[in-house]
């Protein structure tokens, strides 16, 4: 489950460029730019402090479009740069040094740093109607403690302009047992506007609860043998003498769900090995060991004498931790060699993971507090094994690479912690798309990849969720196509409209076979869509998100950002921008039935 963290809305944020790239063997896409991480950044400061300053400008310059107003003040997050010298700035927002929830935006230039456009969160003033707090800052923690039954930090003013208004809020972190909530008070009346959960769970409140009322267990098949194409999984201690250390090594991790996967290590001293991967930023795993903390360094680090991790059994603790340190590391190589993208947020630092979180926890989520992917055990009744699947890790650390560009949050979520939504609907969806595309790139032997989402879990149905058709998943109640009610529908059930859309669009509709597995996608409008294949389809779906989707993009908007994407890979009167068209017209998303009103 996807929950962008809200309560950290920079205000002072280093400028990173991220520009779409395609190179590599995973997928032969067109050219579309260097992605660079912030380090790079820095060697062409003066270059990217040019296009911040232009984009700024503009933004203020063409204020009805960008709605930018007096007192407003424009931080960089990202410069994007495309090959034909098109320049896409993100920028956060403050409103007399107040950070605004919601007041993101993206201002376009074209190769000369003339304004070209603007993708904006919020369409409306952000300005709100008091300045004046009647609350007190402990008044509000006071409130939000009690909202999420935790214990409540500091709180600090913001502008709330989520929802279609701007008022003055506080925002507070609660935190309880391990978790931390984002809880936002209006700072005048003192209603409780927004609590909403920081973690990224894999499995929602509501499909718990459909669990437990059917009966039915979550128990992953282990796997055993040699699970990756790609490297020899032969153990020779030789390869690992080094006369300085610490020196990358090559280890062997016998996993709960793959079999043997080739790992790269770090020889800490001779015969001593550590489960960290330097040449990857230093992604590293680690134990938690029952514990609920929020910060890796006081994770147990897994050392070892023969560079072997696991058993393939949950009788060692390492062995999910061999599952997690792969899965990590194929996600982080899919970004990289498809994408150009240096880790999750861009920005060449590493990501981490820590197994064996907690106490019969029952999920595996992102946790943005730590920058990392949190894996509980199970709770050895209806879940029986920890959620260390491949899919699984792809998709969580998805929703960081979406926190870290668009943010795109949930309109509102219930009182057992369900969320509700396009924007957070979206949010999930991009999620599958791009886990179950970490599948195809690893090409494992062991967990086939296709279009299916929590094939490996052992649920009676085969599978989590799927993107071919949607609606086949029971469990959560996934939905085929948009309507009106798409807004009121809980994320995991409406992620269904995009991820069908970038199946049609990748693969087209009605029955095929792909990796032994059967497909028959349908359409909304009885179309036959042709697909332009899941290189063109995954780039043109990073680039919209890249590029032009914010925090409140919804399914139309989405639709809008494809477009653009495609015009820029492939043109405006190109197979692919029309195919892009189509697919959507297919879940019942078109220019014509475009929402005008919000609750």
């Amino acid at each position: 489950m996807g929950r962008p963290h809200i309560r950290r809305v920079a205000v002072a944020v280093a400028v990173a460029t991220a520009a779409t790239g395609l190179a590599g063997t995973a997928f032969a896409g067109p050219s579309t730019g260097v992605e660079r991480s912030a380090a790079s950044a820095r060697t062409s400061a003066s270059a990217s402090a040019a296009v911040v300053a232009a984009a700024r400008a503009a933004a203020f310059a063409h204020a009805s479009a960008s709605g930018v107003s007096k007192g407003d003040e424009l931080h960089a997050q990202d410069v994007m740069i495309d090959p034909e010298g098109a320049r896409h700035v993100r920028f956060v927002r403050t409103h007399h040094n107040l950070p605004v929830l919601g007041g993101d935006l993206v201002v376009h230039l074209n190769n000369k740093l003339a304004y070209t456009g603007v993708t904006r969160a919020a369409g409306h003033a952000v300005k709100p109607d008091t300045t004046r707090a009647r609350l007190t800052a402990r008044q509000a923690a006071s409130k939000a403690a009690r909202a999420a039954e935790g214990h409540a930090g500091g709180a600090r003013l913001v502008v709330d302009a989520r929802g279609g208004g701007a008022a003055l809020a506080y925002q507070v972190t609660v935190t309880s047992r391990g978790a931390s909530h984002t809880v936002v008070v209006d700072a005048v009346t003192g209603k409780v506007r927004s609590d909403i959960p920081d973690s990224d769970e894999f499995l929602s409140p509501k499909l718990v609860r459909t669990l437990r009322k059917r009966g039915e267990t979550i128990n992953p098949a282990t796997g055993s043998g040699s699970g990756t194409a790609r490297a020899s999984l032969v153990f020779d201690p030789g390869r690992h003498r080094a006369a300085r250390y610490p020196a990358n090594a090559k280890g062997t991790g016998k996993s709960l769900f793959v079999g043997k996967v080739r790992l790269t290590t770090t020889q800490t001293s001779r015969g001593h090995f550590q489960l960290r991967d330097r040449t990857r930023y230093g992604t590293e795993t680690r134990d938690a060991k029952g514990s609920y903390t929020e910060s890796f360094t006081k994770g147990k680090k897994f050392t070892s004498r023969t560079d072997v991790w696991g058993n393939g059994k949950t009788s060692s603790r390492t062995s999910a931790a061999a599952d997690a340190q792969y899965g990590v590391t194929e996600t982080l190589d899919f970004y990289k060699k498809t994408f150009k993208r240096k880790g999750i947020a861009n920005d060449g630092k590493a990501a981490h993971a820590m197994v064996h979180w907690g106490k019969k926890v029952a999920n595996a989520f992102w946790d943005p507090t730590c920058n990392c992917m949190l894996y509980g055990d199970g709770d050895g009744k209806m879940f029986k094994k920890p959620l260390v699947v491949l899919d699984v890790t792809g998709h969580e650390l998805t929703h960081g690479v979406v926190d870290a560009t668009a943010k795109l949050e949930p309109t509102y979520v219930d009182s057992d912690g369900n969320q509700y939504g396009e924007p957070g609907a979206l949010n999930e969806s991009l999620a599958d798309i791009f886990g179950s595309n970490v599948e195809f790139f690893a090409h494992n032997k062991k967990d086939t990849p296709d279009f299916l989402i929590g094939e490996k879990l052992g649920l009676k149905q085969k599978f989590l969720r799927r993107l071919d058709h949607p609606s086949l998943d029971k469990l959560e109640g996934t939905i085929d196509y948009w309507s009106p009610e798409t807004y009121y529908t809980e994320v995991h059930a409406g992620s269904g409209v995009s991820s069908h859309a970038y199946y049609l669009l990748a693969e087209g509709s009605g029955k095929r076979k792909i990796g032994g597995v059967t497909y028959d996608s349908p359409t909304y409008d009885n179309s036959k869509v042709k697909g332009i294949g899941r290189t063109k389809a995954t780039a043109i779906f990073y680039r919209a998100l890249t590029r032009y989707m914010v925090s409140t993009t919804d399914f139309h908007g989405a639709r809008v950002a494809t477009l653009k994407a495609a015009k820029d890979l492939y043109g405006a009167k190109s197979t692919e921008y029309k195919t892009v068209d189509r697919a959507w017209a297919a879940v019942n998303v078109t220019a014509a039935n475009r929402p005008t009103a919000r609750r």
